[in-house]
């Protein structure tokens, strides 16, 4: 399996705008082979900005990269645009990607 990140250091003030963009968008992600989960992480605060993060599981690096190739990402991210036209960003976005060597799972976990 395959993990897929995206880092963002999101502008103070900015969180509600940056949040309504992902919670409107359409993400094409269930017509993909190998997808299987998407998550929004929101993480900690500094003095100029909050960190987030998106976090995709996919079957494999393939699939990914399939996706990544895919006219669905190329529709998903055309619209995933800020309507108020100012950056809600500090910088780029930084991607991570990481193969899964190894997962451990409670047998009763509870969603």
């Amino acid at each position: 399996m395959y993990i897929a990140m995206n880092r963002f250091e999101v502008r103070k003030g900015a969180e509600e705008a940056f949040e309504t963009i992902w919670a409107k968008r359409e993400t094409y992600l269930n017509r993909m082979d190998g997808f299987i989960e998407f998550n929004l992480l929101r993480g900690p605060d500094a003095e100029d900005h909050r960190l987030y993060s998106t976090h995709t599981l996919w079957a494999s690096k393939a699939a990914f990269e399939a996706w990544t190739r895919s006219e669905e990402f190329r529709a998903a991210h055309a619209r995933a645009g800020n309507p108020t036209g100012e950056s809600l960003y500090l910088g780029h976005p930084r991607f991570e990607g990481f193969e899964i060597i190894q997962t451990e799972r409670k047998s009763s976990a509870a969603a």
